[in-house]
């Protein structure tokens, strides 16, 4: 009797091993996302630099790779905050601007352009001095700054709906492109000759071709709006968008306009980046998260890990060759503002 009943208990024990695992799996497949046991996160908070006196929102970021400089947009202090990398310490404050929302340097020219958005100012600034040596007017709400390298040109969007040409070296307007509205994130392909632009307020996103300097297509986002966020798989023709209602990514192909797919991300995405190397996309969002998403093809995406930051923290960089995403945190309550950086595992 003790043989039989240890028989029935074995066989009792492997089908319920075979039931588990069976839920495990159906799970998986099922899109389920898994998140990262606590001892092996997919990102390392390697580097914490305080930005004391910063208030308010804290917008975009740029990387001068070179001289190891981060630059911050503090809109809430009308300043862009000049941090060092090595020292973990921020060591100049340019200051006097109006609500900077986008910046980029230029090594090429040693150039810091700084969009505004009260009076649509883009000002540029010496890269060494910090000294402003010139300024484009767009008349209002200079936002999102891109630089296209193999033209050498800036682009900046603003207003109720443009995105301005800039010659990086000689920091003069040479063109601009109408928008149906406000452009938010936008990203401009580098093997074909398209710029796509968030336009939220038309609630679609628009496809700019750069020879003709003009809308040729728009696209929608299957009832989710808000889309401020971009990222873009230029290889596999993805475009991912991050919208705020209801908090979703979506994916759109490139080739037809179609949407691939969406899912449900955390509230107030603000950032968006592609890691080519891991396939994975990065969604920053101001409710305290960074949203790891996982693409397994160029159809198949769902969340891996959810990693806790700050409340508010919602804009910030990745910065491949490093494998760093930097995070900026505002001042909020206890919660002092700073940037982070994050190590990429």
């Amino acid at each position: 009797m003790g043989y039989l009943r240890s028989v029935h208990r074995s066989k009792s024990e492997l089908i319920l091993r075979i039931i588990l695992h069976s839920i495990v799996a159906l799970l998986f497949c099922c899109g389920v996302g898994v998140v990262h046991a606590q001892d092996d996160p997919p990102l390392q908070l390697k580097q914490t630099i305080a930005l004391p006196g910063v208030e308010g929102r804290i917008d975009h970021v740029a990387l001068d790779v070179a001289g190891d400089r981060l630059f911050v947009c503090a809109l809430g202090s009308n300043t862009v905050e000049v941090l060092d990398l090595r020292k973990s310490e921020r060591v100049h404050s340019i200051t006097g601007l109006g609500a900077p929302q986008g910046v980029a340097y230029i090594p090429q020219v040693d150039r810091i352009f700084v969009a505004n958005d009260k009076g649509g100012i883009c000002k540029i600034y010496d890269g060494k001095s910090y000294q402003a040596i010139g300024e484009i007017n767009f008349k209002d709400d200079a936002d999102n700054v891109r630089y296209d390298d193999s033209s050498k040109r800036i682009y900046v969007g603003f207003g109720n709906g443009g995105i301005g040409i800039v010659s990086a070296s000689e920091g003069k307007t040479v063109g601009s492109i109408k928008l149906a509205a406000h452009p938010e994130a936008f990203e401009l392909e580098k093997r074909e000759r398209r710029i796509f632009v968030n336009v939220p307020n038309a609630r679609h996103v628009a496809v700019i071709d750069r020879d003709k300097g003009e809308v040729i297509a728009t696209w929608k986002t299957n009832g989710a709006f808000g889309n401020f966020p971009m990222a873009l798989d230029e290889a596999n023709h993805r475009l991912f968008i991050g919208c705020r209602i209801p908090s979703k990514l979506v994916v759109l192909n490139t080739e037809s306009g179609d949407v691939v797919t969406s899912m449900d991300i955390s509230g107030d995405p603000d950032d968006l980046f592609y890691d080519n190397k891991r396939h994975r996309i990065y969604a920053i969002c101001g409710a305290g998260k960074i949203d790891i998403i996982e693409q397994a093809d160029a159809n198949t995406y769902k969340i891996s890990a959810k990693i806790d930051t700050a409340d508010g923290a919602r804009t910030g960089l990745f910065v491949p060759e490093r494998g760093t995403l930097f995070v900026a945190v505002p001042h909020r309550g206890s919660q002092q503002a700073e940037i982070r950086a994050y190590q990429i595992e």
